[in-house]
């Protein structure tokens, strides 16, 4: 069984990783001239680019939806969740081996390594959503109330993306090529998912295959949320929720046993 005593040393740990999370973000500013006022700045520049290019000069729309920023809602609902989904399990593939001198020197659960990137990665996406969100209730077509049922998605895609994360990390100190691998993968998971075009848009064979897509079920959810107003069909959510918790389990299962391998592999 998992042991419950290895999130216990997180909590004693905890000032350790949200001092680590607190440096990450600082350093990132650390010697320009705007400092913290960039991370306003990048994910607004990359709202106005989606809401402005893809509304007004392309023209773009979504069928059955009248609304002139419906196509760019749409985007980014996609694009900004999944930039989430690629941080978390990007930088969880490599963790452990950018962290390789602290694991060696200093004696901490291993744990809050995962737990590090998780928190880095979603005070990124709190930045970037959030001006976000405040387009929308600009442009008034915030979805109300229907909007809180995005946690839930975003919870699950979190657990889905660490769980995965996970796996890929401690694989990846043993078989530097699963690292290599994932990148490439990532890049045509990205256009397998219905996020710069609708799904409606693939031919009937091609849309079918989307089952086997975990994050497709997740993206669409989001763009229902906010481009339609509507709640999900969360029955088809329940294929990534299951694979979230294999995931989760073999992530933590793995970690438990190779912990100590990984000190030498490093």
């Amino acid at each position: 069984m998992i042991s419950l005593s290895m999130f216990s040393g997180v909590w004693r740990y905890r000032g350790f990783v949200l001092g680590s999370v607190k440096r990450e973000f600082q350093s990132k500013y650390r010697n320009s001239l705007f400092g913290a006022v960039w991370t306003v700045l990048n994910p607004l520049a990359m709202v106005i680019v989606y809401t402005v290019i893809f509304s007004e000069v392309m023209g773009s729309r979504l069928q059955g939806v009248d609304s002139t920023f419906a196509y760019s809602i749409y985007l980014c609902a996609g694009a900004l969740t999944w930039g989430l989904f690629a941080e978390i399990t990007t930088r969880g593939q490599t963790v452990f081996l950018e962290n390789a001198n602290l694991i060696k020197k200093l004696q901490f659960p291993r744990i809050c390594l995962p737990i590090i990137v998780v928190l880095n990665a979603g005070i990124n996406f709190a930045i970037i959503f959030g001006l976000f969100t405040i387009f929308m209730v600009l442009s008034g077509t915030f979805p109300g109330w229907i909007y809180f049922a995005l946690y839930p998605v975003l919870l699950l895609q979190i657990l889905f993306s660490i769980g995965l994360g996970m796996v890929l990390g401690v694989l990846n100190v043993f078989f530097r090529d699963v690292g290599q691998f994932f990148t490439i993968l990532l890049q045509f998971w990205f256009w397998f998912t219905p996020i710069v075009y609708p799904a409606s848009a693939l031919p009937p064979a091609v849309r079918e295959l989307l089952v086997f897509n975990p994050m497709a079920g997740v993206i669409g959810a989001y763009q229902t949320i906010l481009v339609k107003g509507q709640m999900p069909d969360w029955a088809s959510l329940l294929p990534i929720a299951v694979l979230t918790v294999l995931c989760c389990v073999m992530g933590l299962l793995l970690f438990r046993k190779r912990a100590g391998e990984m000190v030498d592999e490093l």
